[in-house]
């Protein structure tokens, strides 16, 4: 059953979808599941920021928080992994060959039963567990909500007292200070839920929109914590709304959906600007990613679900 998890923990890398809450909840359940109480046999980490962990110790806990999966042992020692954008985690039998090359690899933690390898995670550190609350990259995380236990109302207070109040709706999800575990597919499938525009403003969010903002963000990780592919919307081919589907209709309205990248890393954000219209911004709305050719409107403009609009 486990080996069976590790393959869909590279799945979603190895078919171009980013890691995500969700993808990191499955990665340490299957890690925790084969790890915990077993004794370190050796460990690997070429560029470890941190003591590495002592063979003999034993693995007491595998957890997760948004992009962050840790690895914790019986002497306090915390192997902290974040995963950004490209980072992700195997479990192998030994001998077994590995699905990434050797020089993606940033951390093996070997037992007699597994190996864990850690691949291109741009964070790869360790601290002690009593200076938890002095990491500077754990202690302004807002509520994962992957967890059952999660503050929902935590989360609608923080986007609603966003500091940056000029800051689209779209980036703002984005801030793990606020919901921790939505990424850049979440957070297009979830506006698109909601039929807010992206570039609505935080600071026009109502307390309402705000709380279905977290409650639908929070319902759509948590359904699929159990698989590998990600649906937000049930029976359509794909299961995504909106995601990866520019020049595609709306299920919702038929309109074209579009993409633009948006934020401080350029992360593509899809919507539908036929339904998508609350709080959208008075001024022309931003261009589409597209090719700017002559044709490329001839193209839209021939579309069948646009022949007749």
């Amino acid at each position: 059953m486990v080996a069976g998890v590790a393959v869909a923990m590279g799945g979603l890398w190895e078919h171009g979808l980013m890691p995500e809450g969700d993808t990191i909840y499955r990665a340490a359940a299957a890690l925790r599941t084969a790890l915990v109480g077993q004794k370190l046999m050796a460990f690997d980490a070429p560029r470890l920021v941190g003591q590495a962990p002592t063979a003999g110790r034993v693995i007491e806990n595998v957890r997760s928080h948004g992009k962050n999966l840790e690895i914790i042992f019986d002497d306090g020692v915390v192997l902290h992994t974040h995963m950004k954008m490209t980072g992700s985690w195997h479990l192998y039998r030994p001998g077994e060959q590995w699905r990434r090359p050797q020089r993606q690899m940033r951390a093996i933690v070997e037992t007699a039963s597994w190996l864990a390898v850690c691949f291109n995670a741009p964070v790869v550190e360790t601290y002690r567990v009593h200076d938890r609350r002095r990491h500077p990259g754990m202690g302004n995380l807002g509520p994962d909500l992957c967890s059952p236990d999660a503050d929902l109302g935590r989360c609608v207070e923080l986007l609603m007292t966003y500091a940056d109040c000029d800051m689209p709706v779209a980036d703002v999800l984005l801030d793990q200070r606020v919901l921790c575990g939505v990424g850049n597919v979440y957070r297009s499938e979830v506006l698109w839920a909601c039929e807010l525009s992206p570039w609505g403003l935080v600071q026009n969010v109502t307390e309402r929109e705000a709380r279905a903002i977290v409650d639908t963000a929070s319902q759509l990780l948590r359904a699929n914590l159990r698989h590998a592919q990600r649906i937000t919307v049930a029976d359509v081919p794909g299961g995504l709304a909106v995601y990866g589907r520019t020049a595609q209709p709306c299920f919702r309205c038929r309109s074209t959906i579009e993409s633009k990248r948006t934020g401080e890393f350029a992360r593509v954000v899809y919507w539908c600007p036929g339904c998508q219209r609350r709080h959208e911004p008075a001024e022309e709305p931003p261009a589409r990613e597209m090719d700017p050719h002559p044709a490329a409107a001839k193209y839209l403009a021939d579309l069948p679900w646009r022949r007749h609009s």
